[in-house]
């Protein structure tokens, strides 16, 4: 019994930790939106679907609207944008996104996780050609020719659209996204948005198998420990 109740102990207190982490992430990403974009959800599409995601990640209210009051404020901290590219294990190709009050520290941390795995951090542009940066929304719906009129209409330049049993995903380029949503919330007010994002998809995807496989998990692991990791995209198929 004893040995039971320490193992759920520190199953508990790792729990714990992961929520910490996310919590810290969200908080840090919704300031900076808010910062740069305004503090309304109404007028800032991205802020509200970031505050959306974090809800439905079980982020407290409070997180939330503590990073909004920080960035109402004047002054507050100073948090920079940093985007890292390279080849991980198994030649894959990554793309690392970190919010940093310490551009050296967030690159020699970044670099540093590369390295654990005999690998090395790229110059700028190296795998981001292999990669769409798009906006992804994917909700219920059975109706794909009413979606693509919705955002025809709307002027919203349409990557593609994918129904598979009855769910819609719309993949547009990045910077229609704000368009995009606006036109899917007006044409189907309903409808529940269960994906609101932008990432970075690759071209290709990429099978790994055994150490390269466990060398890459392993590599996915030491980004996402690091405090200034926002996002991490890569071609692996896992």
């Amino acid at each position: 019994m004893g040995r039971a109740f320490q193992n759920r102990k520190e199953s508990m207190a790792k729990t714990a930790d992961m929520k910490t982490k996310i919590y810290g992430k969200y908080g840090r990403s919704i300031y900076v939106c808010a910062k740069q974009g305004g503090t309304d959800p109404a007028a800032n599409l991205t802020l509200r679907g970031l505050i959306e995601r974090a809800k439905k990640d079980q982020v407290p209210a409070h997180v939330i609207e503590k990073a909004i009051t920080k960035a109402s404020g004047a002054g507050g901290e100073d948090f920079a944008v940093a985007r890292y590219e390279g080849y991980g294990p198994g030649n894959s190709m990554v793309i690392v996104d970190c919010l940093t009050d310490n551009p050296n520290r967030t690159f020699g941390d970044v670099r540093h996780a590369f390295t654990k795995v005999k690998c090395k951090i790229g110059t700028q542009g190296s795998v981001m050609h292999m990669f769409d940066h798009s906006a992804i929304f994917s909700f219920t719906f059975d109706d794909e020719e009413a979606v693509l009129e919705a955002l025809m209409e709307a002027d919203v330049d349409v990557t593609d659209i994918e129904n598979e049993d009855g769910k819609i995903t719309v993949f547009a380029p990045h910077t229609e996204y704000a368009k995009a949503k606006t036109a899917l919330n007006s044409a189907f007010p309903n409808v529940e948005l269960e994906v609101d994002e932008i990432q970075f998809l690759p071209q290709m995807a990429k099978q790994l198998e055994g150490e390269d496989l466990e060398m890459f998990e392993k590599f996915l692991a030491l980004l996402e420990d690091l405090d200034d990791v926002q996002n991490v995209y890569h071609d692996v198929e896992l």
